[in-house]
């Protein structure tokens, strides 16, 4: 599986940005996706996820009622639509992509992904 990422920018604060990750796949069922953000100097953090079958959504407490997480299976593209934006949301954004079988668990933990897009930068000023 090929990861893509597009739509990363720099933004004023209160901003927003609308981050894409294409997935090329034989197919995108059964592909568990999660977005991950790594700041200078900081480790990569989970920011969401989506479960293959788009049933559940997990978010970051960071991100929530900011941040929404969206896929379409038939373009094999997962969104993350991100508003009010600050600068300590500057980092570069990562998809990452897992098979499973589970229909609904997320997983936040970046070992559990086994595909990785080569990121976006997004840069927040205030």
């Amino acid at each position: 599986v090929q990861l893509v990422e597009s739509g990363g920018g720099s933004v004023q604060a209160g901003g927003s940005l609308r981050l894409s990750c294409i997935a090329s796949a034989g197919t995108f069922r059964s592909i568990g996706v999660g977005w991950f953000r790594q700041a200078p100097g900081k480790d990569l953090e989970f920011v969401a996820g989506v479960s293959w079958t788009g049933v559940s959504i997990v978010y970051a407490d960071s991100v929530k009622r900011r941040f929404t997480i969206s896929r379409d299976n038939a373009k094999s593209t997962v969104y993350l639509q991100m508003n009010s934006l600050s600068p300590e949301d500057t980092a570069v954004y990562y998809c990452a992509a897992r098979y499973t079988n589970q229909p609904i668990r997320i997983s936040n933990r970046p070992d559990e992904y086994e595909y990785w897009g080569q990121g976006t930068q997004v840069t927040v000023s205030s």
